[in-house]
């Protein structure tokens, strides 16, 4: 019997982790697809924010923002991130860290427009991580771009998505005695097969 057999089975790394977050849209009460997205500054500063992950695709994670935000502007700056996924009620974690790229062409228009009306606009009124003087002048914004761009907005130019092509993603699941499993998938580059390893708790 394989050492790497149940909710580890498998070769690819991608399969396994929509696995998971499947089964966690089945248990996790709020936002089972939230990441703790992290960046890092021109200083080298690191940064985390939660955003959610909006589809595993064969060989990356993408989500949305707005490019113009702090992790847009640290995206682009250094072309790479890192995120770990989290399930209470399963008691299970995903680690990824890779290289990053835009999604700004028709996949982009079409998750945009499949947001709530009001998310839409959201996106035009906000100018995202910059000072806000007030709550009123932030509806006084989504007021005008309302009027201004009525029901059918399109995809603002500064928003869009970000793809994660991971050099390493880690599979944890708790275990008894804090004795957990923890599988790596690892590769020197993303055109590199994976070496897969099970690491000490």
């Amino acid at each position: 019997m394989s050492d790497r057999d149940g909710i580890f089975a498998g070769d690819d790394p991608f399969a396994i982790a929509r696995a998971w977050l499947a089964e966690a849209e089945k248990s996790e009460p709020n936002d089972p697809n939230a990441i703790a997205l992290s960046t890092v500054d021109a200083d080298g500063m690191p940064n985390a924010r939660m955003v959610l992950l909006k589809e595993i695709e064969e060989a990356a994670f993408v989500f949305y923002t707005n490019y113009e935000s702090a992790k847009g502007r640290e995206l682009a700056d250094t072309g790479k991130a890192a995120f770990v996924m989290h399930w209470k009620s399963l008691r299970r974690q995903i680690r990824v860290r890779g290289t990053v790229t835009r999604e700004e062409g028709p996949q982009a228009d079409a998750y945009f427009s499949s947001r709530s009306l009001k998310s839409r606009l959201g996106a035009w009124a906000s100018r995202q991580s910059q000072p806000l003087s007030s709550r009123g002048a932030l509806l006084a914004e989504v007021a005008r771009v309302t009027a201004r761009h009525g029901t059918a907005p399109h995809r603002p130019p500064y928003w869009g998505g970000f793809r994660i092509v991971p050099v390493e993603v880690e599979f944890w699941a708790d275990g008894a005695y804090r004795l957990h499993d923890r599988f790596q998938w690892r590769r020197a580059s993303p055109s590199d097969a994976w070496e897969i390893t099970r690491l000490s708790p």
